[in-house]
């Protein structure tokens, strides 16, 4: 039996399509409705209007997004979609009251009806001692708003996203034989632009992308009941001449699915348990929750007053920066408009810092870190970590356990840091991959997971905002037959 090894060169990830050679790096309105200066004077027409009615303070956000999705399953089209949105959200402060309205109308006598909206709905609710608008001290100024080149509009129509569609599902297909079906590939290309100001002196905007390529096969093996194992990839990235090959997606799509056939179950037990590096961001992103603002000021974390103390093992450090040109997460301000900058968050282990806006800052009697709408660029690494660490040397260090590429369900209890999820993946003996596994659940609690990363690979790989390498927790319990 062939069996396509999981650990596979992520070639998806960073291959280079030819048939994206049509992008191009165009002026940020190309394929928008609306400007920037059409946005900037709705948006002081807002702020003018509330001020008339007597607001505090007043912030407005105009945006617009619009793009393509095309998909397909076994050769044949199946759905095409156009997308276009836009919006005006008005927030006006009356003292310490806040009220929040939008409109998708553009016209002034529909903005003036939504920002009156706001006032009065900021007029009749409580006051909350927090709320208001970031201190201008905190403020990102005009002149340090960075380039940070976030957009690439991707000039494609609704044939050539098909085409590319079924070249990756095509390749998926033709990997091997007993790849027999496919839940279908898309292709999606996206883009939006915004410009918001408030009365703390913020003024900024900027236009960003974000296209895609996936697929998601189905193998099958004969005589073992009708065995079928799913599995999926794909590629993501601002600039489409950056997108992995539709072919190479689809092969190694394939590969993963094939990986999967013949799975077992085992036995309860207790092991080492190595997380795939996209699974491992998950980790990461468990952390950023439980030392976010609204967890801490709520008192609903695992982690709460946990500013210097030790949550990681002394190897690990986690970054954030903002300013990565082309990054996922990237943002010359947040989305209050406060300056942000690079920082370190955990460093020998030791949390150095939360994740907080205005509000939640306030709530607990500190100052904002930039983080309203969330963290930016984060990457975990370890001191430890060598660059031969790929995943063969990264199974080698787990020895015999459970190497994860899946997992199902919502299990986290954030309160008490209780971890509980169904997986799949492969067992692992003496550093080698033995055979696959699924309808298994593997169970812990979080602050002991992360205090017992023993090892993290240097097979790096960016899901989201976060980039992190495989993952290896010391000991896990695991649930089978």
């Amino acid at each position: 039996m062939t069996q396509a090894r999981p650990g596979a060169k992520r070639a998806a990830s960073t291959a280079r399509s030819p048939s994206s050679s049509s992008s191009t790096c165009a002026a940020p309105q190309d394929g928008f409705a609306y400007s920037r200066e059409f946005f900037a004077d709705l948006v002081d027409h807002a702020l003018a209007h509330a001020r008339k009615l007597g607001a505090t303070d007043a912030g407005a956000d105009a945006s617009e997004g619009c793009g393509l999705s095309v998909s397909v399953r076994k050769g044949e089209l199946e759905t095409v979609e156009r997308n276009r949105d836009k919006s005006l959200g008005v927030t006006v402060y009356v003292g310490q009251r806040r009220g929040n309205a939008s409109t998708s109308d553009f016209s002034p006598a529909a903005v003036e009806r939504t920002v009156q909206a706001a006032y009065d709905i900021a007029r009749f609710t409580s006051e909350d001692p927090a709320a208001g608008l970031p201190d201008a001290a905190d403020v990102a100024p005009q002149e340090s708003h960075r380039d940070l080149e976030l957009f690439h509009p991707w000039a494609i129509d609704s044939e050539q996203a098909a085409q590319l569609a079924l070249q990756c599902e095509a390749a998926a297909l033709g990997t091997h034989r007993r790849i027999t079906n496919s839940e279908g590939a898309g292709v999606s290309a996206q883009q939006s632009h915004f410009f918001s100001a408030h009365t703390r002196g913020f003024r900024g905007g900027y236009a960003s992308s974000r296209h895609s390529i996936s697929v998601a096969p189905i193998a099958s093996l004969p005589g073992r009941g009708g065995e079928m194992q799913r599995d999926s990839w794909y590629s993501s990235m601002r600039d489409a001449r950056e997108l992995a090959a539709p072919e190479v997606v689809g092969r190694y799509a394939a590969e993963r699915a094939l990986s999967r056939l013949g799975s077992r179950k085992i036995s309860t037990r207790e092991c080492p348990v190595l997380f795939e590096s996209p699974l491992a961001a998950g980790l990461l992103g468990g952390f950023v929750q439980a030392v976010s603002g609204g967890a801490l000021y709520r008192k609903s974390t695992f982690l709460l007053d946990s500013l210097g103390q030790q949550v990681f093992p002394e190897h690990i450090s986690v970054a954030e920066d903002p300013f990565i040109v082309g990054g996922k997460g990237s943002s010359p301000f947040d989305n209050e408009g406060v300056r942000v900058a690079p920082r370190q968050v955990v460093e020998d282990g030791r949390v150095q810092g939360y994740f907080l806006s205005t509000y939640s800052a306030r709530k607990l009697g500190m100052k904002t870190t930039g983080n309203a709408g969330g963290s930016h660029n984060l990457q975990l690494t370890s001191r430890l970590t060598r660059p031969d660490d790929d995943l063969r040397a990264m199974l080698q260090k787990l020895g015999t356990g459970l190497f994860v590429i899946e997992l199902m369900g919502q299990g986290v209890n954030y309160v008490t840091g209780d971890y509980s999820r169904g997986a799949s993946g492969f067992w692992v003996e003496n550093g080698e991959i033995a055979y696959p596994v699924d309808e298994i659940t593997i169970a812990g609690n979080l602050r002991d997971m992360l205090l017992g990363i023993a090892a993290v690979g240097a097979d790096a790989y960016t899901y989201g905002a976060k980039t992190v390498g495989s993952v290896l927790v010391n000991r896990m319990k695991v649930a089978g037959s």
